[in-house]
């Protein structure tokens, strides 16, 4: 299909861009590597009177490593992530998430600014951000703002960002060298998005599961936080018995819906083996851990 008529600007300076969309009054949408947005323009899913194209917008591209954690600018991509040794080291679930999304001419363009303004609930990296308690930041008209990810995704394709907004970055707490963490899901095909999936990470304390975080997506209108699951592995040893009582907690913690492509049931069922997978990985009763879980 045809692109719907509309407006284009390129600004130089992100005072430009956040004022054309603010003349917009809620008309305009943001474009960086347009993965998504360029898709939905073509089926008329929006139809904006004006793209605002950040490409010379600067500032926006780094990869930032400190002792306080990783910090990823917008329009870092995602093949920027996932070539980089240094991320790959100081967050690694980043770099495993990464390789799930899509295929590589998409990882060339797409951007984690993107992605998470996008907020596709079966997408890969808003999970990641919410497992991480990662912090977005945000500027507008009314100035700079910080929303933890916890709060920033509403409902499919729904945001805490105001129509003057923009996303410039994305901060990740520090990762200790030796946290236990994995990232799985299951789609039809390589690249597809996820029928569901589950990432997680705990620290061992005393031959025991600490901190424990485990997140699932493609499940529900956002990514979600496990806190009956966490709560079943938390302060405990990783055990057959502790293992299978985090799935079941798991399993029935969440209620997909029924679509064309599974059954509620059938997601759960996914929910509840993906966990199991990692979490056996995870406490040595396979042969071989798998990528994704170290």
């Amino acid at each position: 299909m045809k692109l719907p008529k509309f407006d284009y600007a390129c600004p130089a300076t992100i005072e430009e861009a956040v004022a054309l969309l603010a003349r917009a009054d809620g008309t305009a949408r943001p474009i960086s590597g347009g993965q998504s947005l360029m898709p939905m323009l073509a089926f008329r899913l929006v139809q904006p009177s004006l793209l605002v194209d950040l490409r010379h917008v600067p500032g926006l591209a780094a990869i930032t490593i400190g002792n306080d954690g990783v910090h990823l600018g917008a329009k870092v991509r995602w093949c920027d992530i996932e070539t980089s040794a240094a991320l790959q080291a100081a967050q690694p679930i980043l770099t495993a998430a990464v390789r799930h999304i899509a295929h590589h001419q998409i990882r060339t363009r797409g951007t984690i600014g993107g992605s998470i303004a996008h907020a596709d609930p079966a997408a890969e990296m808003p999970c990641v951000a919410v497992l991480c308690d990662a912090e977005i930041e945000i500027v507008g008209s009314a100035g700079k703002r910080k929303i933890p990810a916890t709060s920033f995704f509403k409902g499919p394709l729904m945001t805490a960002l105001q129509p003057d907004e923009l996303i410039t970055g994305i901060r990740f707490p520090a990762w200790p060298a030796q946290r236990r963490w994995a990232f799985e899901e299951f789609a039809r095909r390589r690249g597809d998005f996820a029928l569901a999936g589950i990432a997680m990470f705990f620290d061992m304390r005393d031959d025991k599961a600490s901190n424990v975080h485990i997140a699932a997506f493609g499940i529900g209108d956002t990514p979600l936080r496990l806190a009956n699951a966490e709560a079943a592995l938390n302060n405990r040893p990783l055990t057959e018995a502790v293992i299978k009582a985090c799935c079941r907690a798991g399993h029935q913690e969440v209620d997909p819906p029924d679509d064309i492509h599974g059954s509620s049931a059938y997601r759960r069922g996914l929910v509840d083996y993906l966990l199991g997978q990692s979490l056996r990985r995870l406490a040595g009763h396979s042969a071989k851990a798998g990528a994704n879980a170290h």
